[in-house]
């Protein structure tokens, strides 16, 4: 998959600035430690929405497979720590994740729809980037784990898009979908300082 297709394929406004991948190349510690971060979060957000919803069926089918996959990778990029003897440790995150969980509307079932379209959103910008860290790492190696991980994060926004065209019109669906995507686009526009996979 081309990275000149990533727009297309994961509905984002904007592309990621030539100022974050060279953030990102010249902290890849620090770059990793943050993937460990995201990728256990994911598994977590996964298993928040079937504690919060779990007569959707379909959905509970699709999230525990997402969440046993985010899971692995979070053990994978733990291995790449561990060979790059980099400690475990907390990171400050940057505004992009609270920026996207504020815009949320509180009540059901708008509280639904909106959450399933931004972990989307969130998982199409994982793949983005990831693409983009395969083509720009200097470690050959590194750079064919991130190239491993793209058709995932692509297929993680797509599973989270068609839970919510399964439970929503799908014209509403686009609509928000699109208005989201402007939020998220704007919270990128100024790069954070301190390097994370979504600064």
């Amino acid at each position: 998959m081309s990275i000149s297709a990533l727009k297309t394929i994961n509905a984002l406004k904007q592309p990621t600035s030539d100022a974050w991948i060279k953030q990102a190349i010249a902290n890849l510690d620090i770059i990793l430690l943050d993937h460990s971060h995201c990728e256990r979060k994911a598994a977590g957000v996964a298993l928040n929405f079937m504690f919060r919803y779990p007569s959707n069926t379909k959905m509970v089918r699709e999230l525990t497979a997402i969440a046993r996959e985010e899971l692995e990778h979070f053990e994978l990029v733990n291995q790449w720590l561990e060979k790059r003897n980099i400690p475990l440790a907390p990171l400050p995150p940057p505004p992009y994740g609270a920026g996207l969980k504020a815009v949320v509307r509180p009540q059901e079932p708008e509280r639904f729809l909106d959450s399933l379209l931004v972990t989307g959103l969130i998982e199409a910008r994982s793949h983005e980037r990831l693409g983009l860290l395969a083509v720009h790492c200097p470690d050959l190696e590194l750079a064919k784990f991130y190239r491993s991980l793209m058709a995932s994060e692509a297929r993680h926004f797509g599973t989270y898009w068609v839970l919510a065209d399964t439970y929503f019109d799908r014209e509403i669906v686009n609509q928000r979908l699109d208005e989201l995507s402007v939020i998220e686009s704007d919270l990128l526009a100024n790069l954070h300082p301190e390097p994370r996979i979504h600064s």
